[in-house]
């Protein structure tokens, strides 16, 4: 693990709390009630990882496209930073629904439902995820429109690459969030709570519910950075094992830690009647399971071809960290 980087990696918590913050719409106008549920879920915390995530896949490739590039991409990597934020909180905000899970409390305080009501609930977590699509273009369209006075895009064809990446990003986003993602694995969950799920299902629920936002985070840094499609399909297989490595411990952390440590009730897992991996193969296969995968993950980021280095060894360190988190 990097020296100190427990320190880096609080610094650069805080500086991505801001940028996600930024993005998020005032609390003004006769609908402020769900402009406040939306602030307030955001505001929450939590451990930043897949903005920090698209900030640092962006920062492996985009020294090879030079200054030109990073200053019409950069606004764009911190909408995107705040829309995948969004995208989870989204997700948040609904699980703990009481048609869910029911969960009344959320990173140490009152869920969005439970504080708002149901209704406010529901729909703060509608308003985030479209508003994080809304937040992506309108930045876009910003550059472009900013560039096109200042002369900052030098040629047709350079134009083409800008708009190319930011289409993909916005394409993974929206898949990775959806039906083939995040939202196929919730269903999934939630049409099997209270039945023996087999380990191939429970694996296919992991990889969507948790992982899918990770493979997003990382893609979406590095193909606004540039990267080829082959490097895109790299990150997305070490995501891919991050993800489900970070869920397994979330199963283990929901049996061995408190509720004062979590910031959410624990034993969930087990009174909703869920299969999870620690259910199937006890705890101590479960952690074997969860270093496996990291081990993969880390791995596979030490093979990636021409990166930055600094950004590179903060990942590892992140994923590391990820494993041994107490929360």
């Amino acid at each position: 693990m990097m020296k100190d980087f427990s320190l880096e990696l609080k610094t650069t918590v805080a500086e991505v709390d801001a940028i996600v913050l930024a993005q998020l719409p005032k609390v003004e106008g006769q609908q402020k009630t769900v402009l406040e549920a939306m602030q307030y879920s955001v505001a929450a915390g939590g451990k930043r990882i897949r903005p920090i995530l698209v900030q640092k896949c962006y920062a492996l490739y985009k020294d090879r496209k030079g200054a030109g590039w990073d200053r019409f991409m950069k606004p764009i990597v911190e909408a995107f930073m705040g829309a995948i934020e969004m995208i989870h909180t989204f997700s948040l905000c609904h699980d703990d629904l009481p048609c869910m899970d029911g969960d009344q409390y959320r990173r140490g305080q009152e869920s969005t439902w439970y504080k708002f009501g149901e209704d406010m609930g529901t729909l703060a977590g509608d308003a985030l995820s479209l508003y994080a699509f809304q937040r992506v273009t309108e930045v876009y369209l910003r550059q472009l429109s900013s560039a096109a006075v200042t002369g900052g895009v030098d040629s047709p064809d350079e134009s083409s690459k800008f708009a190319n990446a930011v289409l993909k990003a916005t394409a993974i986003l929206a898949g990775k969030s959806g039906v083939d993602g995040m939202l196929g694995g919730q269903t999934v969950d939630v049409e099997m709570t209270g039945k023996p799920l087999s380990e191939p299902q429970l694996q296919f629920i992991y990889e969507l519910k948790t992982g899918a936002l990770l493979e997003a985070s990382m893609m979406m840094g590095a193909v606004l950075g540039n990267a080829s499609q082959m490097e895109l399909r790299q990150l997305e297989r070490i995501a891919r094992s991050i993800g489900v490595a970070f869920q397994i411990e979330d199963d283990i952390l929901d049996e061995t830690s408190t509720q004062e440590v979590l910031g959410k009730p624990i034993h969930s897992d087990e009174e909703n009647h869920k299969t999870t991996w620690v259910s199937i193969h006890g705890r101590e296969a479960a952690q074997a399971e969860v270093q496996r995968l990291s081990e993969e993950a880390i791995e596979g980021l030490k093979g990636l071809s021409e990166v930055d280095e600094d950004a590179r060894q903060f990942l590892i360190a992140l994923t590391e960290e990820l494993i041994h988190r107490k929360k």
